[in-house]
C-alpha cells in the first residue's frame, strides 16, 4: 500500500526558506533564479522581498509542471505561473517586515547608508493638511534604504538563519513549537 507524502501537522512547508533566500541573496548568489546583487551595494527591503515572492512562485510553477508530467499532461512553467494566484505564497508585506525586523536587531543585516527616493518621490515623514472637513494626516512615501549582509550574518548558521526568533530569545525549540505538539 502506497501512503501519500505530507506532514502529520501544519501543513507542507515552502520550498526554501525565507532566511536561507535573505542570506544568500545579500550574498550575491541570486538564488532561485533571482536576480544577482552587489553584497557590498545591497539591496532595499522591497526589493528583497519582491525577488522572495517571485522565487516561491516560480518553485510552486516547476512543482506544478513536475505534477502535470506525472499524470502526462502538456504544462509549461510560463503556463504554469500565468495560473498561480500571486497571494498563494501568503507572504505578506507586514510579516516580512516583521523577519527582517528581526534580523536587524541580531545585527545580521545593516544599512548601507545608501538611499533613493520611493517610486512615489516622496520624502520621509508625513504632513497634515486641513481642509474644508478638518485636518488629514497624509502619509508621505518613505525613501528606499539598502541594508547588506553583516560578517555576524555571514557567520550565523543556517539553522539561526531558519528561527531568528528562537536565535533572538533564546528558548529551545520545544518550546517554540510546543502549540504543535498539543492535541
Amino acid at each position: 500500500m502506497v501512503e501519500p507524502l505530507r506532514p502529520s501537522r501544519g501543513g507542507f512547508l515552502r520550498p526554501f526558506g525565507c532566511g536561507e533566500f535573505i542570506k544568500d541573496y545579500l550574498m550575491g548568489k541570486g538564488p532561485y533564479g533571482s536576480p544577482e546583487i552587489d553584497p557590498s551595494r545591497g539591496a532595499p527591503i522591497e526589493d528583497i522581498r519582491f525577488a522572495y515572492k517571485n522565487a516561491l512562485l516560480r518553485a510552486h510553477a516547476e512543482d506544478m509542471v513536475a505534477l502535470a508530467m506525472e499524470k502526462g499532461i502538456e504544462l509549461s512553467v510560463e503556463e504554469a505561473l500565468r495560473r498561480i494566484p500571486h497571494r498563494l505564497t501568503k507572504m505578506r508585506s507586514h510579516s516580512f517586515y516583521r523577519y527582517f525586523h528581526h534580523l536587524r536587531i541580531l545585527g545580521w543585516v545593516e544599512l548601507t547608508g545608501e538611499e533613493e527616493g520611493s517610486l512615489l518621490g516622496g520624502m520621509p515623514g508625513a504632513r497634515v493638511e486641513k481642509t474644508a472637513e478638518g485636518t488629514t494626516l497624509v502619509e508621505v512615501p518613505q525613501p528606499r534604504r539598502f541594508y547588506r549582509l553583516t560578517a555576524k550574518g555571514r557567520e550565523a548558521s543556517d539553522v539561526a538563519w531558519s528561527d531568528p526568533l528562537q536565535t533572538l530569545y533564546r528558548y529551545p525549540p520545544e518550546q517554540r513549537h510546543k502549540r504543535a505538539e498539543q492535541p
